[in-house]
């Protein structure tokens, strides 16, 4: 569907709105001054659901690096999209009921990030893990099942909830595990390179913080995605990428 020339249009329109969205201030970003997790972050798991993995990943992509180009402020430069990327390849291999890519894809990032050489939170501060591993149990539970199993022919405004809801909050911690993961490999040993930094200014802090952080962005992702997908829906969109 994606490389017809309507996917390809949804692709340019849905990377267009996230490039915007790229330039408003969501949440500050700790450790990095002047750097913050821009309004996109809602609508990176909604691109996923409504394009697919795909597709959603590539228009993600192009459009976290159009919004890297204008503003040009963040603290992993070019590649700033990656964490976008990350959250809508998650959400729309869920959407499509492919729970064990995303299984795969979770741990691999959790692993690296929390055993990441020296200044790993495994090593460092282990009770920072405590809400991506809640969002792993979650992830291999039946409660993910359930959520994805009939996710494309349910209309529902409870279960669709549920579901975008679930979706959502998994796929937004992806991508906050790859963000913090590229914080580790952009800033350990270079720029921070005293192990108190990450003992006591990082970690520590983000411990509560960023499950704040992550269920706001789900609340508001659910907010507007259920009636987004139940319009779409009605006019024949199919979501997915389908």
């Amino acid at each position: 569907m994606w490389l017809k020339p309507k996917g390809l249009a949804l692709i340019i329109s849905f990377a267009s709105l996230y490039a915007v969205l790229t330039l408003v201030s969501l949440f500050p970003i700790i450790g990095a001054v002047g750097a913050f997790i821009s309004l996109a972050s809602i609508i990176a798991p909604l691109v996923g659901i409504m394009l697919g993995p795909y597709a959603g990943a590539l228009s993600v992509s192009i459009g976290g690096f159009i919004g890297w180009s204008i503003r040009q402020a963040s603290p992993f430069g070019f590649l700033s999209f990656l964490p976008g990327t990350s959250t809508a390849f998650a959400s729309g291999f869920l959407y499509n009921g492919k729970r064990k890519h995303v299984v795969v894809m979770y741990s691999l990032l959790l692993l690296s990030l929390a055993f990441y050489p020296v200044v790993g939170p495994a090593w460092l501060y282990p009770y920072y893990l405590w809400f991506q591993l809640a969002g792993l149990i979650i992830l291999a539970s039946p409660l993910t099942s359930v959520a994805t199993t009939f996710t494309n022919k349910n209309n529902n405004v409870a279960r669709l909830t549920f579901e975008v809801a679930v979706i959502s909050l998994l796929s937004t911690l992806a991508g906050q595990m790859t963000g913090n993961l590229m914080f580790e490999l952009m800033n350990y040993p270079w720029i921070y390179p005293q192990i108190e930094y990450w003992l006591v200014k990082q970690w520590p802090v983000l411990t509560f913080l960023y499950p704040a952080e992550r269920l706001i962005i789900t609340l508001l992702a659910t907010t507007i995605g259920v009636p987004l997908v139940r319009t779409l829906r009605v006019y024949g969109f199919e979501t997915g990428g389908q």
